[in-house]
């Protein structure tokens, strides 16, 4: 940022060589720390009254619904604007699993100032659960193209087409359809040299582990144990090292059965489109607003196994499409993704808040 100085707020802190951040304030009490989930957010947020005196903000930017809704007594007492940020399981997930939200939201709706969302797709679900239309402004995420060179994707004469997934293990990602599908492809064509890796892992918890197993189990019912890699949790230098490893990038995300999903897109699709790579995901939340149909990419329907291994097998068979579809695919990204833009237009929306525009308080 520019013209405005950020000040983050958070539980703790963890990878500051990568978000070098030089005002951050955090819960250092290890008594605090020490204590369930439920009491550490309640004092998390009761902690801060003291950093508000003394930082005097101009403007409250809360990350996700319920720190949004967290925020309005902070907002109420410091009279602030609040501005909160929805990503996707806010939206969803938080709302089935547990059903009080949808009526502590209504209050968020009502107090909270303006409200940003990814996409067309987030912002109507934002109004689906009571959210203004007027209240709700369109924001993509950005990244960093200074650091994300353009390369056009060729292949030459007998190499090895390899394919990229990267995501953690979870179901909304929907990596069990992708080696399904590519696991049939193979199969079907084993005159073709082809490969997959995949990029992520379990988060150890007991549905990352489901899923794990579930990825694993496909792999072995179609054989692919000699034509996958599992690279594991690898860090952003490494991903973005492997985009340029590859020829194609597959997110087939889907609603997971626990209403979790994207909200909006993969920043890994943003990233890998950005590197020239064309993309073939599916037809799910705002990810139509990155992958723009037979320009950049393919969409599918959500867990439709054989429409994904069709596409795949056209854009395998059709290889010399990759440079131009990878070519449209960074211009649409430049053009609608580039973070430097973004911020310039996050700085506009915070200066719209500050002159009152939206009723701040």
């Amino acid at each position: 940022m520019k013209k405005y100085e950020p000040f983050v707020y958070a539980c703790d802190a963890e990878n500051l060589d990568i978000f070098p951040v030089k005002k951050i304030r955090t819960v250092k009490s290890p008594q605090v720390m020490q204590k369930g989930m439920n009491f550490r957010k309640l004092y998390f947020y009761l902690y801060f009254i003291h950093f508000l005196a003394k930082d005097n903000p101009d403007i409250i930017h809360a990350h996700f619904g319920p720190s949004g809704q967290r925020f309005l007594l902070l907002k109420r007492f410091f009279k602030l604007p609040l501005v909160t940020t929805f990503y996707g399981y806010d939206i969803n997930q938080v709302v089935k699993q547990y059903p009080a939200w949808l009526a502590k939201y209504q209050n968020l709706f009502h107090q909270g100032t303006l409200f940003l969302v990814e996409g067309n797709h987030m912002k109507k679900s934002l109004m689906f659960l009571g959210c203004p239309e007027d209240k709700i402004l369109v924001h993509h995420l950005g990244v960093d193209l200074e650091n994300i060179k353009f390369v056009p994707r060729k292949i030459e004469d007998e190499e090895e087409i390899r394919v990229l997934i990267a995501s953690s293990f979870r179901e909304k990602k929907g990596i069990p359809y992708a080696v399904d599908a590519f696991g049939q492809f193979k199969n079907s064509n084993p005159q073709i040299k082809i490969s997959l890796t995949i990029i992520g892992d379990s988060a150890e918890d007991r549905f990352g582990d489901r899923q794990k197993q579930l990825i694993l189990d496909k792999i072995r019912r179609h054989h692919l144990q000699e034509s996958v890699r599992m690279l594991g949790y690898q860090s952003h230098e490494v991903f973005i090292r492997e985009l340029y490893n590859h020829h194609i990038f597959l997110s087939p995300s889907i609603h997971a059965s626990d209403g979790d999903n994207e909200g909006g897109a993969p920043v890994s699709i943003i990233e890998a489109s950005a590197s020239g790579l064309p993309v073939l995901a599916t037809l799910h939340c705002d990810i139509p607003e990155v992958v723009v149909e037979d320009k950049t990419g393919y969409l599918v329907p959500e867990k439709d196994v054989s429409s994904l291994k069709e596409r795949l097998a056209f854009l395998v068979l059709n290889h010399q499409s990759w440079a131009t579809i990878g070519s449209y695919g960074r211009k649409h990204i430049e053009q609608n993704y580039d973070v430097r833009t973004q911020i310039g237009r996050l700085e506009e929306i915070y200066d719209d808040v500050l002159s009152n525009r939206y009723g701040c308080l």
